[in-house]
């Protein structure tokens, strides 16, 4: 073998995978047919639950000042965040490509072989592995994997290679989406819309505006290289009336309204995560936080099973938590869609939905749809209200090192909260200190923090779902620890 695991793509989805697979111990090589990183930059921002994850892992500093926010909308609709309690606020300006070399740095640092420069030809699936046809920069090779994972975009070359249906719609329109220079516009909000469409105006740092356009009645073109700025300054001026053909672009791309989701995450030794899995309309940046969580849910489980901690069925739960997520996904971007991209006739949709939103349980739900934090997999494993959520970040007493629960994820290991101070639960999961650590602590203020006040105990997987917590889970704390973790050793 060549590597336990090849990654195809080095956007944000191949990144975090390529680093959550090192967490696990798992050798990696990452394909990217191109030779730099483009600097384009169509994912903006970061929805609470991705920087949830980044925070998890230690990530969050390599970023700067973060300006955050609690505002956000559904549709062109405005919501509160703020109504989700104890969550992290959402990012607004981080471009993809400074998400992208972080990411890079970050999987490079702990270990994985990223190749540029090397294009995917072909790929054929083995009993007992997947071999890549490449061709790179010393020419045409093949090389081989136990697993290969599809991280390769909207077009996925592994998708089609490996059989994947990718059933839905096609694109109705064409749309831009361009960063500029030298030009003072003043900011236009999503849902804004306009006689022939919609148009959005808002300022980025150093001086560049990003600007999207949505002409209704475009055809979609499947174009080999990006629009020029003159069809885009153009569009605008169809639009608005207004003359931005002076504005200096930074970079211009299109995009449509497609949406489509591969009807299985797995085939065999292949997955695919990310924007190889699914496409829809850009809709609250939700596809980039969407393909970074796919990958997280990933990695630690292709991780063990190729390091032989857990049996290979593990890998039938990413599809089964993931896909269900990605199909609610392109649910909720089409319905923005509707909602911001068409004429008069959808007005009366946007009142009475405007009128719902104020209420805080409405608004709640929107908000926790669009953020990622409404997830809960369905473990089947009893009601504790934690289970198949994510772990809530809190506070921590009578532990060493450790202050807050987050603290326990950086190494993407299990971890077993101990809360109540149990030898006998710290002895039965003794066994399995290869995979999971073991925290006896408390929790700093129950009373805040209802669903951990009457808890006694919580095991938390490497992606930092709840798999186990007591009282209130069906099962002991062997078999769920077996389940996610393999047999004791």
């Amino acid at each position: 073998m060549d590597a336990a695991v090849i990654v195809v793509g080095a956007g944000p989805a191949g990144m975090m995978l390529a680093g959550e697979l090192r967490l696990a111990g798992a050798d990696v090589i990452v394909l990217e047919r191109l030779d730099a990183r483009t600097g384009e930059s169509r994912g903006l921002g970061f929805t609470a639950r991705t920087m949830e994850v980044f925070d998890q892992r230690g990530l969050l500093s390599r970023f700067g000042d973060i300006e955050t926010s609690n505002v956000g909308h559904f549709g062109g609709l405005p919501v509160d965040f703020g109504v989700l309690e104890g969550a992290h606020q959402a990012a607004k300006t981080v471009p993809q490509s400074a998400t992208e070399t972080v990411l890079e740095e970050w999987a490079r640092g702990l270990g994985a072989d990223i190749r540029r420069g090397h294009e995917v030809l072909s790929v054929t699936g083995k009993e007992d592995s997947v071999e890549v046809e490449v061709r790179g920069p010393a020419g045409v090779a093949t090389l081989r994997a136990e697993y290969l994972v599809g991280c390769d975009g909207g077009r996925s070359t592994v998708r089609k290679a490996a059989g994947f249906d990718f059933p839905g719609t096609a694109s109705t329109m064409e749309m831009f989406l361009a960063d500029v220079k030298g030009i003072k516009l003043e900011p236009r909000m999503i849902g804004e819309t306009l006689p022939g469409g919609m148009v959005m105006v808002g300022p980025l740092p150093g001086g560049i505006t990003r600007l999207i356009v949505c002409e209704r009645g475009t055809p979609p073109q499947r174009r080999e290289k990006p629009p020029t700025w003159d069809e885009v300054a153009a569009a605008w001026q169809r639009l608005t009336g207004d003359d931005i053909s002076h504005a200096e672009p930074v970079w211009v791309s299109s995009f449509g309204d497609a949406t489509r989701q591969a009807a299985e995450y797995r085939r065999g030794r292949v997955l695919l995560a990310g924007d190889a899995a699914h496409i829809h309309l850009p809709a609250g940046g939700q596809g980039m936080n969407t393909s970074i969580q796919d990958a997280v849910n990933l990695g630690w489980k292709l991780g063990a099973v190729v390091r032989g901690r857990a049996p290979e069925a593990l890998l039938d739960t990413y599809h089964a938590e993931r896909h269900p997520v990605g199909r609610r996904l392109l649910m909720n971007t089409q319905a923005q869609g509707l909602l911001f991209l068409s004429g008069a006739e959808v007005q009366p949709l946007r009142d009475v939905l405007s009128e719902l939103i104020v209420y805080p349980e409405v608004a709640r739900h929107f908000a926790a749809m669009v953020s990622g934090l409404e997830i809960r997999y369905d473990l089947d494993g009893g009601s504790h209200p934690l289970l198949g959520r994510r772990m809530p970040d809190v506070a921590l007493t009578g532990h060493k090192l450790l202050r807050r629960t987050t603290d326990a994820l950086r190494a993407g290991r299990g971890v077993l909260f101990d809360l109540a101070d149990n030898a006998e639960l710290r002895r039965r999961a003794a066994l399995w200190r290869g995979s999971v650590d073991l925290v006896s602590a408390r929790p700093q203020e129950p009373a805040e923090n209802s669903t951990l006040a009457d808890t006694t105990a919580v095991l938390v997987r490497p992606d930092g779902y709840v798999a186990w917590a007591a009282p209130g889970s069906h099962g002991d704390l062997p078999m769920a620890l077996e389940r996610w973790f393999g047999p004791a050793v």
